[in-house]
């Protein structure tokens, strides 16, 4: 039962992070990218952050774990042009990473 809660409460986690990116993105960007494929952004930058290392890093003073959003969104575009989800630009994707980090952000200072 706990497993199932844990399913429902990632669930509801990843429906708010793309809702918040969705707000978040810059109007032109707006529309630009579906459901289907912000759900799979998420999923390969937590792929991302747990292959690269950067979970287990030091945080510094202020408590932060410094993060290359570029490298983040060139592993994402390079991730879903071999997964045949599509080509995207890494400047447009930087906002989606950006949107997610900030999402990040706000529920830690819940």
């Amino acid at each position: 039962m706990a497993e199932n809660d844990a399913f429902l409460d990632d669930a509801e986690d990843d429906y708010k992070t793309i809702e918040f990116i969705k707000n978040y993105l810059p109007q032109e960007l707006k529309g630009k990218f579906t459901d289907e494929q912000l759900y799979y952004f998420i999923d390969v930058i937590a792929e991302y952050y747990s292959e690269s290392g950067c979970l287990d890093a030091e945080p510094d003073k202020e408590g932060y774990v410094e993060i290359d959003e570029n490298k983040v969104a060139e592993y994402v575009a390079s991730h879903a042009k071999k997964d045949g989800i599509g080509e995207f630009d890494i400047e447009e994707l930087y906002f989606v990473i950006d949107g997610e980090m900030e999402y990040g952000n706000t529920v830690g200072e819940e």
